[in-house]
Parts: structure tokens; C-alpha cells; sequence
């Protein structure tokens, strides 16, 4: 089996990578059966983006802080881990995003795109889904759409819902509501197109942040799922994507 393994640049994930290389060797990513991420979960999404025409899968072992797409890190027993691990699929998001200054920018995400405002003042947005209107005007701190492998991350801190692996839907929520009150949100099919238009731009400036890739100053942003794009992630028996969202509601 040839094993790319990839570190953040933490200590503890330069260490973890000095080991398993001194016991199983390496090679490049374009060469490897499957790729070995050391890190957190940022660490993981970058490797995700940087690696999506590969066809290895990555598999990642947690030597960060949350972990929820790592395995646990264990330097023995890697190839049995490896032989036996399960496979998730995920489509990222595909955002759309045109500045006031009309430059057009495109970005990728697996987690969540996301609308913040950038200003003293509250974002106002209108909402249209698949080309209607749903919403004239959400008042509010941001928003943001999330797929169901990102609906523990962002999306669960600003209250929208744990979605299921395999669930085909999307979570829109809102960040900090003030009109409507306290409007949540709502679970949208993963074949919708979501637009948000900003209002009041030039009052009220927004941003918009793919995966931590940020466009600043947006007049309107495009969010569909990228359906053509397959990423391949592998976890332990038990301990894969479907378990980690169920549990993460009883904790």
C-alpha cells in the first residue's frame, strides 16, 4: 500500500508524520493508494480542496483540537486501520459570489458558505430559493447554507440543525436573527440553488467565506451543491461520519 502522509505544521503533527514515515515510508499524493492527513479538522478541509483530482481517499488521524473528519491517532496497527476503514462520500458547495465592484468569485466548500456582515450595522438579505423569492428581507449578523458532513461545525454553533449523512438536504440558517425574530432557518433539498442579495450594500457591507476563503464587499452570492465533485474520506468502523453526527446530539 503506498501512503502519502501529509502534516499541518503543529509539532505534535511534524512528530506524528517523522514516526509513521520511519515506519511505512512515503510517497508523493499523486502516487499514493491513499492519503494520510495529520492535523485537526482545518488541516483536513485543506487537504480536501488541495487534493479533489486525486484519486486516492484521506484518511485523517486527529494531532488537533477537534477532530470531528479525523480518526483517532494511533502510530501502531495503520495498514489494518487502513484495510478495513469505511468510506464517505461528500459533495461540496459550489459558491457564486460578485463583489460591488463586479468581479465575480468562485470557491468551493465542504463545511459551509457563509454571509457575515462587515460593518457596525446588521446584514440585510433577501432570499431566494431555485429562483423565488422565499424570504424579502432577513435582518441579521450573516447566514449561512451547510452541507451535512459541516452541520456540526458553524452550523450547530449558530443553533441550525445536526444533519444526517445521506440526508440529501442542505441547513440554511441565520446567524443572530433580529427580523424576522429568532428565525432559524430551514432545511432546503441538496439540489436547490440558494441566492442571498444584499441590501442596502453600501450601508450595510457583507462578506461571504467559502471554507475560510473570503470574498469581501458582495452585492449577491450563488450556493448549489457541486455534485461532479466526489471527496473520499475514510474512518475507523464505528466511528464514521453517520455515528459522529448521531452522537454529537446526546452530548
Amino acid at each position: 500500500m503506498r501512503i502519502a502522509f501529509l502534516a499541518s505544521d503543529a509539532p505534535v503533527a511534524q512528530l506524528a508524520r517523522d514516526a509513521l514515515v520511519k515506519r511505512h515510508g512515503t510517497v508523493e499524493a499523486t502516487e499514493a493508494d491513499v492519503i494520510v492527513a495529520l492535523g485537526g479538522d482545518g488541516f483536513m478541509l485543506k487537504t480536501l480542496h488541495e487534493m479533489v483530482d486525486l484519486a486516492a481517499p484521506v484518511y485523517g488521524m486527529n494531532r488537533g483540537t477537534v477532530g470531528f473528519l479525523m480518526n483517532e491517532y494511533h502510530e501502531d496497527g495503520l495498514i489494518a486501520r487502513l484495510e478495513a476503514a469505511n468510506e464517505e462520500i461528500i459533495n461540496p458547495l459550489s459558491m457564486t459570489a460578485m463583489g460591488r465592484d463586479g468581479a465575480v468569485h468562485k470557491a468551493l466548500a465542504i463545511n459551509e458558505v457563509s454571509l457575515l456582515r462587515a460593518g457596525p450595522q446588521a446584514a440585510r438579505l433577501k432570499i431566494s430559493v431555485d429562483g423565488r423569492q422565499r424570504l424579502s428581507e432577513l435582518v441579521c449578523d450573516g447566514a449561512l447554507v451547510s452541507t451535512p458532513a459541516g452541520s456540526t461545525a458553524y452550523n450547530y454553533s449558530a443553533h441550525g440543525p445536526i444533519l444526517p449523512i445521506g440526508s440529501d438536504v442542505l441547513a440554511l440558517t441565520a446567524i443572530a436573527a433580529f427580523r424576522p425574530r429568532r428565525w432559524q432557518g430551514a432545511l432546503l433539498p441538496s439540489s436547490a440553488t440558494v441566492r442571498f442579495d444584499v441590501l442596502e450594500a453600501d450601508k450595510r457591507p457583507v462578506m461571504a467565506d467559502a471554507d475560510s476563503i473570503s470574498c469581501p464587499d458582495i452585492q449577491w452570492v450563488e450556493i448549489q451543491t457541486e455534485r461532479s465533485i466526489r471527496h473520499k474520506i475514510l474512518f475507523d468502523p464505528g466511528h464514521g461520519l453517520e455515528e459522529r453526527l448521531i452522537s454529537e446530539q446526546f452530548t
